[in-house]
């Protein structure tokens, strides 16, 4: 039981500093307002491990990959940590690694989730949120292909909705799929 509340406390205390390293890395590449409060409370937590990091990882192409580097080495010792302490027998580490990639491969898809979910709450209640620019920028760029071919129906516009299926689908299906591939791969 004690181990459980340990694993618990790991995972949520791990697995939310690798969100915040990832929306870090995504806020980035949207090119979001630095200048609101989620942006600078994400700099405030992160910075710690960020600014060192970018010492040893290089950026590439104006990506700061120190940020998605690091987000994968906690996940990747999250992975480990719980391996550990769960006794989970015969996963080599290459497959641990790659079940890292997965996680956070599906932590940032739950982030675009959100910010798709907090933008329709904001379209309907505070279009002039501080926080309407950030979310903004972050879905943006997926939902434009589909406002381009999806017309709005009655003033609706339907390209959120139809996002948050389709990055569901991949939640439910294919990653499972993918981990499910990974296990019998390393004969887990």
């Amino acid at each position: 039981m004690l181990l459980q509340a340990l694993v618990f406390l790991l995972d949520t205390f791990l697995g939310l500093f690798v969100a915040a390293l990832l929306v870090r890395f995504y806020l980035q590449i949207a090119r979001a307002p630095a200048r609101n409060q989620i942006s600078q409370f994400i700099a405030a937590l992160t910075d710690w491990i960020v600014r060192p990091a970018r010492r040893v990882i290089p950026g590439w192409a104006g990506l700061d990959l120190s940020t998605l580097v690091l987000a994968w080495l906690t996940q990747f010792l999250l992975l480990i940590i719980t391996h550990i302490l769960t006794s989970m027998a015969g996963l080599p580490i290459i497959a641990l690694a790659v079940m890292a990639v997965i996680a956070v491969v599906r932590t940032s898809l739950y982030i675009l989730m959100g910010a798709l979910i907090v933008q329709a709450v904001l379209s309907w209640v505070g279009q002039h949120s501080p926080i309407a620019p950030v979310v903004n920028a972050l879905t943006r760029p997926f939902l434009r292909p589909i406002q381009k071919r999806v017309p709005p129906v009655g003033n609706v516009d339907l390209s959120p909705l139809l996002l948050l299926v389709a990055l569901q689908l991949v939640v439910q299906m294919l990653l499972p799929w993918f981990g499910g591939a990974l296990l019998s791969l390393f004969g887990g």
